[in-house]
């Protein structure tokens, strides 16, 4: 019976490289933790530069006026002190102000500009993305030439064709000129085109209309960007400082900004009632934000249904 030794299995390869596709899983899970820390380091350094001037302007406006008129470092000593803290600034920009009609303007012409843009916007958007007409390249030449003027050379002809149609000293003078919004047609227009042109074609075959279609189907399923433009253009008509500062003149119907600048050259060395001010200014785009920041994510970066 012969007998012999057994020669030990060679490795074809497969065994040895079994480890090969771990080896290369371990180093992607590393860089990738590598580069997560790395994003969260800077985008750590970037808020607390950001924080900072926000954290001094609300540090000012509690301090009396007459301690922040002596410059940084009286308040910089006070700044763990609670007994330094005050709240006079806001007390007489609510008393003696018309902080509150300013509110009441900027909440007006915000709200009816965000309406008529999500409207008019949106509607033009869904008839450049569905409909192929005659001229249309002219529309889309014209909207991106709309791009490329600065807003403050339109100052003056808007402010001629006002006065023309007699709505100065109006909340329509605030709206109508910043209802065309090209950034916003571009947004709905690119959110559409992402949309399946199969539920419109169903909904067709049903005997649906192009309206219907657009009011039934396309604006429910639009509800992200919806809700993002509206919040980016709430921010941008509050915030807006020039179109109101030439078309207002009357201190009731002046918005947040207008009204701001109006006071803020009579205040002198006042600095806590500047910083005070400017903070209950900012106020409500800021809680805005807070509330509504996920909605504002997912309009930006939603292309249209997933699956």
């Amino acid at each position: 019976m012969a007998t012999g030794t057994l020669e030990p299995t060679r490795s074809t390869g497969l065994s040895g490289a079994a480890p090969a596709p771990r080896v290369v899983s371990a180093k992607k899970d590393t860089s990738v933790r590598t580069f997560n820390i790395a994003c969260g380091v800077f985008l750590g350094i970037f808020a607390v530069l950001w924080l900072i001037p926000s954290l001094w302007a609300l540090r000012t406006s509690l301090t009396p006026n007459s301690v922040s008129a002596l410059g940084a470092q009286p308040i910089l000593n006070g700044l763990f002190d609670p007994s330094t803290y005050t709240l006079e600034s806001y007390r007489a920009l609510v008393r003696g102000g018309d902080i509150w009609n300013w509110y009441l303007a900027s909440a007006v012409t915000s709200v009816v500009t965000v309406v008529l843009v999500v409207v008019a916007a949106s509607m033009a958007a869904y008839a450049l993305s569905r409909l192929r007409f005659r001229g249309r390249k002219v529309v889309m030449a014209a909207l991106v030439a709309g791009l490329l003027i600065p807003p403050q050379v339109l100052i003056v002809p808007i402010f001629q064709e006002l006065n023309a149609l007699k709505l100065l000293n109006t909340y329509w003078a605030v709206i109508f000129p910043q209802v065309p919004a090209v950034i916003a047609v571009f947004v709905f227009m690119g959110f559409f085109n992402g949309l399946p042109r199969e539920l419109e074609e169903s909904a067709r075959i049903d005997g649906a209309s192009f309206w219907t279609i657009y009011r039934s189907l396309i604006m429910p399923l639009s509800r992200p960007v919806i809700s993002a433009m509206a919040i980016v253009t709430f921010v941008g008509v509050w915030n807006n400082l020039i179109l109101p500062l030439f078309v207002l003149s009357n201190p009731k119907l002046m918005t947040i900004p207008v009204g701001l600048a109006t006071v803020q050259g009579s205040y002198g060395l006042r600095y806590s009632d500047i910083q005070a001010s400017t903070i209950l200014g900012a106020l409500p785009v800021i809680i805005l934000f807070l509330l509504f920041q996920r909605r504002i994510i997912q309009g930006i970066a939603g292309t249209g249904l997933k699956g």
